[in-house]
């Protein structure tokens, strides 16, 4: 099933810590996961950002809304258990907790909004199922998404020679060719028989990657691969990548994993992904740090 919601979450959580005991994050994941019968690979699904997972981040949130709200309430360091107003409340409780019904407790309200000098009022969670990290993460997403699109259309209009050299530029940046001046190049125009250009895979120069670049509209396919795989056969070159501004046709992607080259396809979507990865084409706007209470910096023991 899918992930619940962190607001789906504060009543099972309150429940399972009816017991009056002292419970931890770790500890309470396993009542919770079990009361939505979530497998391991949905405990284990990760933000877009990859550092936490979806499952851990809700339970967290879900923690922190009940702590604000005073229906939980801190024990010692990395310990929690129910209050009694949290045990006033199991007494006769809601369908779901959820942020309509913390309203009601002072603390959580406090937490809930910030005044600033124009008296405006700052809701942190405005998305039912998304806890804020998801939301900070998702506009991200959208961003770099819009950002892709953009750069995609100004590829489009660039010259194939840019385009060539845009994609060594890329490779380069990706750490490919590592620091030797002579580690990637372009072939001479109208003689590359396939091949656009050169790379060093590693610093050594050990081996070298062959690189075709299809500035296209149309889409890529398995006749275009097949040609591509011709020229490295005749270089007797083991490993290739073929990018291009268009797509690939499912036939190109199945051929490409069958044949024994090692022939990576890049279409132009994942170009772009790569081009905001590596700041190729694009620069650093703004930059957010989330930052997180450092519970070492206050440990007295």
């Amino acid at each position: 099933m899918a992930i619940p919601g962190f607001q789906k979450m504060t009543l099972p959580l309150l429940q399972a810590c009816a017991d009056g005991k002292e419970w931890t994050m770790p500890a309470i994941r396993g009542p919770i996961a079990e009361r939505f019968r979530l497998n391991e690979e949905e405990r284990s699904e990760l933000l877009p950002s990859g550092a936490q997972s979806r499952f851990n981040n809700r339970v967290a949130w879900a923690k922190v809304y009940l702590e604000r709200a005073g229906l939980l309430t801190k024990t010692r360091r990395g310990y929690f258990t129910i209050s009694p107003v949290g045990l006033k409340v199991l007494g006769n409780p809601p369908p779901v907790i959820d942020i309509a019904f913390l309203r009601q407790f002072d603390g959580f309200e406090a937490f809930r909004t910030r005044s600033t000098d124009r008296k405006e009022i700052v809701d942190l969670s405005p998305q039912e199922d998304e806890t804020p990290e998801e939301q900070l993460q998702a506009a991200h997403q959208r961003l770099c998404e819009d950002l892709a699109t953009q750069l995609l259309a100004q590829i489009k209009e660039m010259s194939f020679e840019f385009f060539e050299k845009l994609v060594l530029d890329l490779m380069l940046a990706m750490g490919y060719g590592g620091s030797r001046e002579d580690s990637g190049s372009l072939t001479n125009a109208g003689a590359d028989e396939g091949i656009d250009g050169i790379i060093s895979e590693d610093q050594l120069g050990l081996e070298s990657i062959y690189l075709q670049a299809k500035k296209w509209q149309n889409t890529v396919g398995r006749p275009e691969i097949h040609k591509f795989v011709g020229a490295l056969h005749g270089r007797r070159a083991r490993k290739g990548v073929f990018l291009t501004t268009s797509t690939f046709t499912r036939d190109a992607i199945e051929y490409a994993k069958t044949i024994d080259t090692k022939v990576v396809l890049i279409d132009g979507r994942r170009l772009a992904e790569l081009m905001i990865k590596h700041d190729v084409g694009c620069s650093p706007s703004q930059s957010f740090v989330v930052k997180k209470l450092d519970l070492d910096y206050f440990g007295e023991e």
